[in-house]
């Protein structure tokens, strides 16, 4: 249960995220999908400037895993219609270039994951907002 009881503040935030997740709503979970992925990227971009190559592998591999098997899995293609569409796409696209990042160490590739995933985010922020008061979409 806690595999790592030598390190005791790895241990508290991964309980403390675990409790998060299971307090949370369906657009908190996307939220916190964004913001893994967004540090994933950012992580990677910090250890390119390193030279922490191995690292850098393991933080885009994150980013790719998060954006590859949460935003994208949770996209609903057949009532999303053209915006899921596009949206799934779009994580394509990003995967494609943090692979392009990982293979060359194009930090420019990692900061133009970024700013879509910020967009991304911030849009979806905005929709979580207007649907807790009630505003129509």
């Amino acid at each position: 249960m806690f595999a790592s009881l030598s390190n005791p503040r790895q241990a508290y935030a991964q309980v403390s995220t675990e409790a998060l997740v299971e307090g949370a709503d369906p657009h908190q979970l996307i939220l916190m999908l964004f913001d893994g992925a967004l540090m994933s990227v950012s992580t990677a971009a910090h250890q390119i400037e390193m030279g922490d190559i191995a690292g850098k592998g393991h933080s885009i591999s994150k980013a790719i895993d998060i954006i590859g098997n949460g935003l994208k899995v949770s996209l609903d293609l057949d009532a999303g219609g053209d915006l899921a569409q596009r949206l799934f796409a779009l994580y394509d696209y990003m995967n494609m270039r943090l692979l392009h990042a990982n293979s060359t160490n194009d930090r420019a590739a990692l900061s133009e994951v970024g700013q879509l995933l910020g967009e991304l985010k911030s849009a979806w922020q905005e929709i979580r907002q207007k649907l807790q008061q009630g505003a129509p979409l």
